[in-house]
């Protein structure tokens, strides 16, 4: 089972940028499709973006053009490049691991943005 740890998150204002990072430990990180989630106050958790085991993505189309996913395996890591950030982005953003039936979820990390 992989263990996933999020850090970058924070307070920037509208237009800023923020890189998330979530690093995975305990599995074979490489054969994982990773993803960010997040989830705003009284709303349901939704997807972000997600990256497969070949380097895939997918993007909600909110977010297209702005943020990037991208993995590095040599350091069991997923990262998040967000830019252009509005205050809609406001949430706690989650690091997910899935293959197959398969899943675990990072604690989340808080990303706020000012107007």
């Amino acid at each position: 089972q992989v263990q996933l740890v999020e850090s970058g998150g924070g307070l920037v204002q509208a237009g800023g940028s923020l890189r998330l990072s979530c690093a995975a430990s305990g599995g074979i990180f490489s054969i994982y499709t990773m993803g960010w989630y997040r989830q705003a106050p009284g709303k349901q958790r939704e997807l972000v973006a997600t990256i497969s085991s070949g380097s895939s993505t997918n993007y909600v189309d909110s977010v297209k053009g702005r943020f990037t996913i991208s993995r590095d395996n040599g350091k069991n890591t997923v990262y998040l490049q967000m830019n252009s950030l509005k205050p809609e982005d406001t949430a706690v953003y989650y690091c997910n691991a899935r293959l197959r039936s398969y899943e675990n979820w990072g604690q989340g990390t808080q990303v706020t943005v000012s107007s």
